[in-house]
């Protein structure tokens, strides 16, 4: 038997012994039977795709300690005497957050979390340090860092979708269950892995001990027990009612008029089907079989609590050493068509996918926020599309998908870029705060578990979650499968609402049972100009949009100094920041809803320059006297040839150069403008014919001499690559 031993001490003084032992693969069958009677996890991969997904399995049983969150409590529980060991360093990480309750001999410590003081003020480069039950989790992971820590080390388990309210302004509408857990992570002190590619399968065990306490003496776990006590057996439950038909073909045309007013890009909206599962193992070993995914999972949370899924997406995954550029990645889904009965017919609909113009722009929106999310935290420049409209099949269905990636900031790790995606673009929509309001007001019940994630927080600073969709949760024999669907203006009700039952399918099929094309090239911006905004500060006013981080991340580029806050703050700041620039984000719904006119009226007594973008040209022609109008059919997400007629920060951009210039652009906007309705600026562009009556839409305008410049498309979206980088550089270096 092969067996080798190493010891390294953590950040937070406690010494690790992990010892690795060769073993026999067929143990990681019947650890999934065990996790069905105890505490545990079993996760595993049935895809294989280079540079993206391989085939892996692993799990563990009896965690030592077990973390779980209730809104802003966060309880530690020690599950057996090893956990007991640990107690105490976790309740000294508690206390930096806020008083701790209970003492660690009694087996449970817990600490509330408090909201930001009133008139605590961040930016929305800092917004992910707000206080939240992530500050504890941050201490507790960095209690066991260390260079020799191991990625196999660290907490398993669940992120619930309640956790982004902590993090985003939502109002809760939905009736929660107070006793409901929003978190539940798992600390195992034995995991197996086997490595599917290598054929190798290793048990990796972790002794622990941790520093001299009160009673001067050292604590450590060797010889101690592993086992925990077993779970309850489930009871048996009656079945919910299913969906009313046509239920959610209600809520999309709901949506659609949302659209229409431009409050919303894309959302994605959920209904909840059940089904019978007597045994969440057997169904956890079908599901794998009948449905191979990159994130399978089952974990048994206690409480009566488990979760089984298959589910085709990546949520965050983050490698490398910490604080030196780490690499986080996601891969957005986006556009669905059934399976073919064959190759041929599989090859058919791989065609009608990609030549769908409503699938395209379902996954642009999606990956333009997702670039979003990464700009809060990663470096300048380092936010790329390495894989534009990949098709990834599964079981039932093909899809779309993009893989995107960036490098951490040196002051950020693997928790601020869980945090800044919280959560995913293709579980909530665009802009992803006003999506979720939405989906808060139009469901029937809390998401709990799903559009939240699972995964491992390894102590050696990496991270990799997976969404929870294709996901069961099970309690009391009854298995609740939720999914949704992405919804546009251009989606059909009807349409939509038979997608969301193609989606639960698979699970629903395999719990029945249990009871009886190369990727195209990216297009990539032109490098930009690393002077332009040299010594400058540059204050983003945010209204609440999902694509205000990659503009902060387009003019970092240009090394300005970028400082982001959200609308509404006192105009005193602008004296205190005395920016160079100020730039408006683009937003849903209108320029009214948020009180642009006071800004710009603040902006024109200190004579600022200002360039705004969508929601922010629309602002500025406003409150300069102009007239906004809704379009008949709202565009977002979708290219528009810009055709530039003059100006200085457009002029010459684009295929023709001079007066005829024209480039494709993003588009994003149910309100418009057109050059007959525009006072005090100059029109320099416009997408011809597509207004009502076939008049233009302005496209963009400026007053040269007072220094404002707008833009109705959205220069940093993928679409709009070929001129997007060289516009920002424009205005930083027209704004000195």
């Amino acid at each position: 038997m092969d067996e080798r031993s190493t010891s390294y001490r953590t950040t937070g003084g406690v010494d690790v012994r992990r010892t690795a032992t060769s073993c026999d693969p067929g143990v990681l069958t019947e650890l999934v039977q065990a996790v069905e009677h105890r505490r545990g996890g079993v996760l595993s991969s049935g895809m294989e795709f280079p540079g993206r997904y391989s085939r892996w399995h692993m799990g563990y049983i009896d965690p030592c300690l077990e973390i779980a969150a209730r809104g802003r409590t966060l309880t530690a529980t020690a599950l057996n005497e090893r956990g007991g060991v640990l107690l105490p360093v976790i309740a000294a990480a508690f206390a930096e957050h806020g008083s701790v309750q209970g003492e660690a001999p009694s087996g449970a410590v817990a600490v509330h979390v408090p909201e930001p003081a009133p008139g605590e003020f961040y930016t929305e480069e800092e917004r992910s340090r707000r206080p939240t039950v992530f500050s504890a989790l941050r201490s507790v992971i960095a209690l066991f860092r260390a260079p020799d820590a191991d990625s196999h080390l660290g907490l398993y388990g669940a992120f619930g979708y309640d956790l982004a309210f902590q993090f985003e302004p939502v109002e809760a509408v939905l009736d929660r269950d107070p006793a409901d857990r929003d978190l539940v992570l798992q600390l195992p002190d034995e995991v197996i892995v086997r490595d599917r590619k290598r054929e190798t399968c290793v048990r990796y065990t972790y002794e622990f001990t941790v520093p001299a306490g009160r009673n001067g003496a050292a604590a450590r776990t060797d010889g101690m027990a592993r086992r925990t006590d077993p779970t309850p057996p489930m009871r048996r439950a009656d079945l919910p009612d299913q969906p009313v038909p046509g239920s959610y073909a209600e809520v999309v045309a709901e949506a659609k008029k949302r659209f229409v007013r431009g409050d919303l890009f894309e959302v994605v909206p959920g209904h909840r089907t059940y089904a019978r599962c007597e045994s969440p193992a057997r169904f956890y070993e079908r599901l794998r079989d009948r449905n191979p995914a990159p994130y399978e999972f089952f974990f048994n949370l206690g409480e009566g609590e488990y979760l089984v899924g298959a589910s085709p997406e990546m949520f965050v995954r983050v490698t490398g050493t910490p604080g030196q550029g780490q690499r986080v990645e996601t891969c957005p889904i986006s556009g669905t068509i059934r399976r073919g009965e064959d190759a041929i017919g599989d090859a058919d609909n791989i065609r009608a996918l990609l030549g769908s113009a409503k699938e395209e722009s379902e996954l642009t929106m999606c990956t333009d926020v997702d670039r979003n999310d990464k700009s809060r935290v990663c470096e300048p420049g380092s936010v790329k599309v390495i894989g534009r409209r990949q098709i990834e099949m599964y079981s039932r269905l093909i899809h779309t998908v993009d893989h995107i990636e960036g490098r951490l900031r040196p002051e950020f790790d693997a928790l601020d870029a869980f945090l800044t995606h919280m959560w995913a673009v293709t579980v909530t929509g665009a802009p992803k705060t006003w999506a979720m309001r939405f989906i808060e007001s139009h469901e029937s019940t809390p998401r709990r578990w799903y559009g939240g994630a699972v995964g491992v927080l390894a102590f050696d600073g990496s991270m990799n979650t997976g969404l929870t969709l294709r996901t069961a949760h099970i309690r009391d024999t009854v298995a609740t499968v939720r999914v949704g669907a992405t919804l546009l203006y251009d989606s059909d009700p009807e349409a939509e609402e038979r997608e969301t039952f193609l989606k639960a399918r698979a699970l629903l099929e395999t719990l029945a049972e249990d009871g009886a094309a190369q990727p195209a090239a990216a297009a990539r911006p032109l490098e930009p100009d690393p002077t332009a905004g040299e010594g400058m500060t540059v204050l983003l006013v945010d209204h609440e949009d999902s694509f205000v981080n990659t503009l902060a991340d387009y003019v970092r580029r240009h090394g300005a100094r970028v400082v982001t806050v959200r609308h509404g703050f006192d105009p005193a700041y602008l004296d205190e920041l005395a920016p160079d620039l100020v730039v408006l984000s683009p937003g849903p719904g209108l320029p009214a809803d948020f009180a642009t006119d006071a800004l710009l009226d603040a902006l024109d007594r200190r004579a600022l320059p200002v360039f705004g973008v969508c929601l922010g040209l629309q602002a500025m022609v406003e409150h300069a006297g102009g007239e906004l109008r809704t379009l008949a059919d709202p565009v977002h997400g979708k290219p528009g040839l810009v055709r530039v007629t003059g100006g200085t920060l457009l002029g010459g951009l684009g295929e023709g150069g001079g007066a005829d210039a024209a480039f494709t652009a993003a588009r994003y906007h149910s309100t418009y403008t057109t050059p007959g309705q525009v006072k005090g600026f100059d029109v320099t562009a416009v997408v011809d014919g597509t207004g009502p009556g076939g008049e233009p839409v302005v496209m963009a305008i400026e007053d040269a001499a007072r220094k404002r410049w707008g833009v109705q498309f959205h220069p940093e979206s993928i679409l709009t690559a070929s001129v997007g980088e060289r516009i920002i550089e424009r205005v930083l270096r027209l704004a000195r």
